[in-house]
């Protein structure tokens, strides 16, 4: 799959991305024979915004489809390559979770390398309230075709901001009120002894390795989630997943 270009693919999924001011589709490529409800609204979104509907023959439609959808996964005759991942310069970022909460959650992806964890991730945090995800330029995951299809639409709503240096975005964040709050194995506190009812930016740490000490220097506390079993550890979205949920059981948050 061609992960130097974004693409997203299935009727659903490009219905939600025509309907988001930040996704920027530049072309839609539909099967001969696509036919239906949804593809009749694709057409309808796309010619009001301007985007180019190119109608392919099944032959070179199975082509790009073969190299930008995984195996897994169905097109549903329908492929949308988006122009560029819009990110966020992250004190739009902090401007923006205040706007949303008096106490906004923020996840940091310390070394999360792995574009299906990045995406799992994402739909967690957009599912438990989160403002947005800050990544790192050089050690994290980029926003990916699989990413983005992992995050089951998520990571077209959740806001994304990518920096150069943690260092300095964790001063700017302690700056405007936010606790840092690591997750590690190494932990002194368990998670559910923590009282998350404030400004938060929660820090995940890749799987084995955990955080790194640079990273949990700037910590206000480091916590981890107990271990009963003879594996060592859990899945970085797992983990993440334990601890955003604690925050919205906290929190008292209901729907």
């Amino acid at each position: 799959m061609d992960e130097k270009q974004a693409y997203i693919f299935g009727r659903n999924a490009i219905l939600e991305a025509l309907q988001n001011e930040r996704v920027a589709i530049e072309k839609i490529f539909v099967t001969f024979g696509a036919k239906g409800d949804s593809i009749d609204k694709i057409y309808s979104i796309a010619k009001k915004k301007g985007i180019l509907c190119v109608r392919q023959d099944n032959r070179k439609f199975i082509t790009l489809e073969k190299s930008v959808v995984p195996k897994e996964s169905k097109s549903q005759g329908v492929i949308a390559l988006l122009t560029m991942f819009r990110t966020l310069e992250i004190e739009d970022l902090i401007e923006f979770s205040f706007r949303k909460s008096d106490k906004p959650v923020l996840v940091v992806l310390d070394e999360i390398t792995d574009p299906h964890n990045l995406g799992a991730i994402a739909r967690t945090a957009e599912c438990s309230g989160v403002s947005g995800i800050i990544l790192s330029n050089k050690d994290s995951a980029p926003v990916t075709p699989t990413a983005i299809k992992i995050s089951s639409g998520a990571l077209e709503h959740l806001p994304v901001a990518k920096v150069g240096s943690f260092s300095k975005v964790f001063d700017l964040l302690k700056e405007k009120g936010f606790w840092i709050i690591g997750t590690d194995m190494q932990g002194e506190q368990v998670y559910t002894e923590f009282d998350f009812n404030r400004p938060i930016v929660i820090i995940i740490g890749s799987e084995g390795k955990g955080l790194r000490q640079s990273t949990i220097s700037y910590c206000d506390a480091l916590l981890r989630i107990p271990i009963l079993g003879r594996v060592d550890s859990l899945n970085a979205s797992v983990s993440a997943g334990v601890v955003l949920y604690e925050v919205v059981r906290q929190r008292n948050i209901s729907k």
